[in-house]
Order: C-alpha cells, then sequence, then structure tokens
C-alpha cells in the first residue's frame, strides 16, 4: 500500500500537468495569432496615418523624407530611393492597408509578408534602428507566416485557413 501512494501522487501530478500544458497551448493557440497581429500592426498603421495630410494627399513632411532624406544604405554607401514619389505613395497606402488587413485577419499571411518586405527595406534605410525596432517586426511577421491568422479571424471564418 504505502508503495502505490508515492507512484499514485507521481501520477496525478504528470495527470495535472498535461491538463494545465493543454489549457496553456489552448490559450496559446487561440489569444496569441491576434496578438501578434495587433502588435505588429499598431506602429505601421499610426506612421501610415502620419503620411497623409488628407485623402490620397501626401503630406509635405512624407514628400520631403522620400525625396531628400530616405537614403538606402548598400554596400557602404548611400543611394535615393527610385521614383521618390511613387515610393512615397506605395508606402503610405502599405502602412494602412496591410494593417487593417492584419487587424482583421484576411490575408493575413500575404499582409504579414508585405511588412516583412517593408521591415527589410526600412532596415536598409535606418541599419541602426535594427535592435529597437526591425529585429522585432521581422520576428513576428515570421512568426504570423508560420502560425497564420489564428481561429480569430477572418481568414478562419471564410477560408478555414489554419
Amino acid at each position: 500500500m504505502k508503495n502505490d501512494e508515492p507512484s499514485s501522487l507521481i501520477r496525478r501530478s504528470w495527470r495535472l500537468g498535461q491538463r494545465i500544458l493543454r489549457g496553456m497551448r489552448a490559450f496559446g493557440t487561440l489569444a496569441g495569432p491576434p496578438v501578434l497581429r495587433i502588435a505588429l500592426a499598431l506602429p505601421f498603421f499610426r506612421s501610415g496615418l502620419a503620411r497623409w495630410d488628407g485623402f490620397l494627399s501626401l503630406s509635405p513632411g512624407t514628400i520631403f523624407l522620400f525625396e531628400e532624406q530616405f537614403k538606402l544604405h548598400l554596400f557602404g554607401n548611400l543611394y535615393p530611393f527610385p521614383a521618390p514619389l511613387a515610393c512615397a505613395y506605395l508606402v503610405g497606402l502599405a502602412e494602412l492597408v496591410l494593417p487593417a488587413l492584419l487587424i482583421l485577419g484576411l490575408a493575413t499571411r500575404f499582409a504579414a509578408a508585405g511588412l516583412l518586405i517593408m521591415t527589410g527595406v526600412i532596415q536598409l534605410t535606418y541599419p541602426e534602428g535594427w535592435a529597437n525596432f526591425h529585429l522585432y517586426w521581422a520576428a513576428i511577421c515570421l512568426g504570423i507566416l508560420a502560425l497564420g491568422a489564428g481561429p480569430l479571424s477572418l481568414d478562419r471564418l471564410a477560408f478555414n485557413e489554419r
């Protein structure tokens, strides 16, 4: 009788630990993807709002940044953005549309891939920002690409996308 008690206690503790782990996994599966989507969407959306001065009218500051300030750091040299006004419009639209798609969980992997590409270009524009921002944005993008939109998303609702 005494020999059974410790092993029984160990088995019950093991089963309890397994139930707790299953609950943690279920919670992470439910809450993780939308939290990742929101965490990635917010900084880009805020930046996108600052780019505009009315409907489809870029702010003077945005135009100045793309024409004069933003330079690509490639192989030790600085290069201006090609077609800076077109780039400014494209970035301004992408910084609003892609985060909105992420929040909704619609075309989530495509939106995350687009923001990953933008993060790469931002890294080439501001190489010193890799440790504070770009690394984390890229990591979140990759997490979303791996996990998908999650169960609380329009992707799941419309396409049963996992």
